[in-house]
Order: C-alpha cells, then sequence, then structure tokens
C-alpha cells in the first residue's frame, strides 16, 4: 500500500518509516490541521511539539511518535489554580518546561489516559503521575532500557530521526492510582472526572472537563481504528478488562451523561468531533455483542515492537471509523 504523503513540519524529528499507512480521512484531517491551522505554534523550549489553541484555556500538544504506530495528542488544560497535562508521550524534548510556560507557570497534575509506550514514557519527566489503579503494574514495568527498542543494532533510530539526548533518562517516579469516578479540582471548582473506560488498556480512562464540556477518551476512540478488544493476555496485570463487554458497559454510563458532553478529543488525529459518536461507538459495541461474526471486514495486524502477526475484526462505527477486535476480546471473562 502506497505511504501516505508527508506533511510539511518544521518539527525538529523527521519520520524515516511507518508501521503501517494511516487511515486516509485521519491522514487528510491532519495535513490539513498541521499546515494550515492559525493557532500552530513550535517554541523553542520544546522543538519537538506543535502547540494548537483549541479553547481559551485548552492546548494541544502534538508530537510524533517514536515508533512506527500513529502519531499522539497530549493535552493541557489550564484551570484558575493548576494546569493539568493529559499523557506523556515519549517525553521528547522539555516537556515540563514548554508546559510550564504555556500555563504561566502553575502547578501541574499530570494523568495518563493509559499505559502504553506512546502515551505515558515521558512520564519519568515528572515527580508524579495519576492514573486508573488497573494501570499501575504497566507503568511499573518502565525502566532504563525500555526506548532501546527505538533504535537498531548499530544504535540508528529506526522510525523516527531525532536526537537521542533529547529523551529522557528513566529515574523513578511517584505513581498514584485513583478510581473511577475520581475528580480533580484545577481551582475555584473547575473539575476534571476520570472515567474508567478499559477495552484498549485495562485501565484505559477518559477525562471529563465538565467546564469545557470535553471528553478525552485515550485510545478506546481514534478516526484510524479504535482497537478496544484485544482480550486477555497471558501474564497482564488485568487484562481481563481489555474487552468489548467490559468497554461497551463503561461507554454506556459515558453516553448516559451525554449532555454533559458537547466535544470529544481523541488521543490520536481526528480531534474535535461532537459527542453523538460515542452514541455510534455504543452501537457498534451493541451490534458486535450480538454477533461476533457481523464484521464489516478482517485484516491481520502486528506491533511496532515486532511478534507474530494477529487476525483482528472490524467494525464500522457509523459516520467515523472502525472499531477492532479479536474473537477472544468481545466477551469478558468468566469468573
Amino acid at each position: 500500500m502506497k505511504q501516505n504523503f508527508p506533511i510539511k513540519s518544521e518539527l525538529k524529528a523527521k519520520r524515516l518509516k511507518w508501521g503501517a499507512p494511516q487511515n486516509f480521512i485521519s491522514w487528510a484531517y491532519m495535513k490539513e490541521l498541521r499546515e494550515n491551522d492559525k493557532t500552530r505554534k513550535i517554541y523553542d523550549i520544546n522543538p519537538y511539539i506543535e502547540v494548537y489553541q483549541f479553547r481559551d484555556n485548552l492546548f494541544g500538544l502534538f508530537t510524533q511518535n517514536c515508533d512506527g504506530a500513529g502519531d499522539v495528542w497530549m493535552f493541557l488544560i489550564v484551570g484558575p489554580e493548576k494546569a493539568m497535562l493529559i499523557d506523556t508521550c515519549f517525553g521528547l524534548g522539555d516537556l515540563k518546561g514548554l508546559c510550564n510556560m504555556l500555563s504561566g507557570g502553575k502547578e501541574l497534575v499530570v494523568v495518563n489516559t493509559h499505559g502504553h509506550v506512546d502515551h505515558a514514557y515521558g512520564n519519568c519527566r515528572f515527580e508524579k503521575v495519576y492514573c486508573h489503579e488497573y494501570e499501575v503494574p504497566i507503568l511499573q514495568e518502565q525502566n532504563d532500557t525500555m526506548f532501546d527498542y527505538l533504535f537498531d543494532a548499530n544504535g540508528n533510530n529506526i522510525w523516527l530521526e531525532f536526537d537521542k539526548a533529547d529523551l529522557p533518562t528513566y529515574r523513578p517516579y511517584e505513581i498514584v492510582p485513583v478510581k473511577d469516578g475520581y475528580t480533580f479540582d484545577l481551582g475555584k471548582g473547575y473539575e476534571v472526572e476520570l472515567c474508567w473506560l478499559g477495552g484498549h488498556a485495562p485501565g484505559n480512562s477518559g477525562f471529563l472537563d465538565k467546564t469545557n464540556r470535553i471528553f478525552f477518551p485515550g485510545d478506546d476512540l481514534c478516526s484510524d481504528v479504535s482497537g478496544v478488544a484485544s482480550g486477555p493476555r497471558p501474564g497482564m496485570p488485568n487484562g481481563q478488562y481489555m474487552n468489548l463487554e467490559t468497554f461497551r458497559g463503561n461507554l454506556a454510563k459515558v453516553v448516559a451523561r451525554i449532555d454533559e458532553i458537547d466535544y470529544v478529543f481523541p488521543s490520536h488525529f481526528i480531534i474535535n468531533v461532537e459527542s453523538g459518536v460515542l452514541e455510534s461507538e455504543l452501537e457498534a459495541c451493541d451490534e458486535i455483542l450480538a454477533d461476533p461474526q457481523s464484521f464489516d471486514y478482517r485484516a491481520m495486524s502486528i506491533s511496532p515492537k515486532g511478534g507474530e502477526p494477529s487476525e483482528r475484526f472490524f467494525k464500522y462505527i457509523k459516520g467515523f471509523s472502525v472499531l477492532a477486535y479479536k474473537m477472544e476480546g468481545v466477551y469478558a471473562p468468566k469468573e
């Protein structure tokens, strides 16, 4: 399959290769946004991040994925007294300094939607990070060799060209586990609530900015592929929550509060999507649970970290993208 046309960018890092071509619609959206958005800025303090201002107090921090998977959004909410950073990606460049500059030096609360490499490897730039309790074991696996897979045997970058010295040096940090419904107060009653979803990762959680009426679902919704049902994985702590049935139940709780949400900001590709997309995703979940064989197409996939290809099945999310699942990941395991 032909690779996507390059996007013009002044970012310091340069793409070497992809793990797989990106969804055409997602790529067209990102090309238009990144080349023409009037708020886009790249600051000297961190030349690896494009900064977009989507609301008066909401910044989108776009950065390239250091491996071959899709590029990533981090989000910075600047509250009256504190700021919140949602996800840390790979921590390439001075991420903390950039957040301090944008927030005016306000106390920074750092949270993870989940613990995957492209969302949490930058955690070690900070002293404390909050996450859902089911993600703690994944974050605890981070160590001083976690970036090694980004380079070949000769130390050369495999997927993205960047200065190795600009990666963070791993150091232990405080991991604070919280439960579903935990609410962060950014000052003067500005609340952001963690909503546990599961599915894509055991503790994948969305964050509801109650003032801006925006929901940040992490990787449980994506305009490329919403992979929410890879199934229990041997040896993975809390892996029993990586299934469609669990995700569907938690998504239904969010949809029941749809009158509190105007827009959805996924962690990859198309953002600022009207909240009705959550209802469409719930409908797709229900169709799969009723008949797992009702998929629209199937394909083989492989992780940038390697391993054997695996078969996934895809169901269209009406008006948006596709929901990906494995047959063993449809239903919750029996206790």
